[in-house]
């Protein structure tokens, strides 16, 4: 089937879904005979796994993809289309051992995503904020490593054990994800717990799997799957807004990729020319601090600071 057709006999499920709970179950039994049992630790492992690695088989590559857009919020005023977005994980993983766990998997990435022109669907380089009437460099997301922090094991070191959470819909597994954020600012100083500064987003995920493939004790690779990802998040460092009020949406959808060539030829051409090595992975044991749109940012910029006084 294209994926096309696919998406659209994932639209036609979802509005079945929608239109009765009937079709909708919450896992807790095996799908099929012989099928993975998301109430298994084991199994359910498995399932996260293959949903997070796309394999069961340790350093194959994945990768990702999504596009979409970017509205401004103000209070007060109309929101606002500010930028079209398009990018890319890849990603693999590896099998980790450990003494009272027993075995598990921890996912290594990157990722790269490119803020475009919200009419023409170009690349940014620069981009006149229509709040200050500054023209600003644009800063692409280009994060490396965007890592696992931990392992995943079928049981905590209580022995509480991994439970799949996701649900069935018709033919299809819906799982999701949601990521309250809120932490230092990696761009602020020491006295933040006294002035604020403090950097808040939340980000959401809902994934789309086949569930036969999914679910298939000996089926190693997962199915393709889609995704939808919104993020709510402060303004980008780079749009230099300062402490004005407002936020961002970013609104996307996406899906694994079974090579680099199914990526969209905007992002393909800027990783050829740019970003080479986001074309695969980190290493399995890559043990680098994960890289944010901040940390990366003020990076740059202490590099180009440092560059002026010398």
């Amino acid at each position: 089937m294209s994926a096309h057709g696919t998406v659209t006999k994932i639209s036609k499920t979802i509005m079945a879904a929608l239109s009765g709970f009937t079709l909708c179950a919450t896992v807790s039994a095996p799908i099929l005979a012989g099928a993975l049992d998301p109430d298994n630790p084991e199994d359910a492992l498995k399932l996260q796994r293959k949903m997070t690695c796309g394999s069961l088989t340790d350093e194959r590559h994945q990768g990702f993809t999504w596009q979409g857009n970017v509205y401004s919020r103000v209070q007060g005023e109309k929101d606002r289309l500010v930028f079209q977005v398009v990018g890319t994980n890849v990603r693999q993983c590896g099998t980790v051992i450990d003494p009272e766990k027993g075995e598990g998997f921890r996912s290594v990435s990157r990722e790269v995503m490119l803020y475009l022109d919200a009419t023409s669907g170009e690349v940014l380089r620069s981009w006149t904020n229509p709040w200050t009437g500054d023209e600003v460099e644009v800063v692409h997301v280009a994060n490396d490593p965007v890592n696992m922090r931990a392992p995943m094991f079928a049981r905590d070191r209580d022995g509480n054990p991994l439970r799949a959470k996701g649900r069935v819909v018709g033919d299809l597994y819906l799982s999701t994800s949601e990521f309250p954020l809120f932490y230092p600012n990696p761009l602020g100083g020491e006295y933040q717990q006294y002035i604020g500064g403090t950097y808040q987003a939340i980000e959401l995920f809902n994934n789309f799997y086949d569930v036969k493939g999914l679910f298939d004790a000996d089926q190693v690779d997962a199915p393709r799957s889609f995704v939808s990802w919104v993020r709510v998040s402060q303004w980008l460092p780079w749009m230099e807004m300062g402490s004005r009020p407002g936020y961002l949406i970013f609104n996307t959808q996406g899906s694994s990729i079974g090579s680099p060539d199914e990526l969209p030829p905007v992002l393909k051409a800027e990783l050829e020319t740019n970003y080479p090595t986001y074309f695969v992975p980190p290493p399995v044991d890559d043990l680098r601090p994960n890289d944010t749109s901040w940390t990366v940012f003020k990076r740059l910029t202490d590099e180009r600071r440092k560059t002026d006084m010398e």
